[in-house]
């Protein structure tokens, strides 16, 4: 039990920071802003993403959130790697920058079974 919380914990902070953290800190910058203008998305588009990545990381790390509401944001993250893989693979065409957000698919998967796996864990010892 004790290996799978390690491994959810340390899953979890690394979205956090990259999903959280960076976009809240650098969310402003012209650089970001290009990138979202370098998409095709409007600027908007990128202001209301961060609210949400940061409104979601805080679901993911915050225990006394329902299961419910961790299993959407679970679900948008999925959904915001996967259309970010397929944005950048659209306007860039193949190369690490499409594949990147596939990287923290495979993290968020880590997590998400983890999570669910100690969740399991609380049942059983009830």
């Amino acid at each position: 039990m004790k290996k799978a919380k390690i491994i959810f914990w340390i899953t979890t902070i690394i979205i956090f920071l990259f999903e959280g953290v960076m976009p809240a800190l650098t969310s402003q910058s012209e650089m970001a802003k290009e990138g979202i203008r370098h998409l095709g998305y409007p600027e908007y588009f990128g202001n209301a993403l961060v609210v949400f990545k940061i409104l979601g990381v805080l679901i993911l790390v915050i225990p006394q959130i329902p299961k419910n509401v961790k299993e959407w944001a679970y679900a948008g993250f999925g959904f915001d790697f996967i259309f970010a893989s397929i944005s950048h693979f659209a306007v860039d065409g193949v190369n690490f920058q499409s594949f990147f957000p596939l990287i923290f698919l495979v993290i968020l998967a880590i997590s998400y079974h983890y999570y669910h796996r100690i969740d399991r864990y609380k049942n059983i010892a009830l």
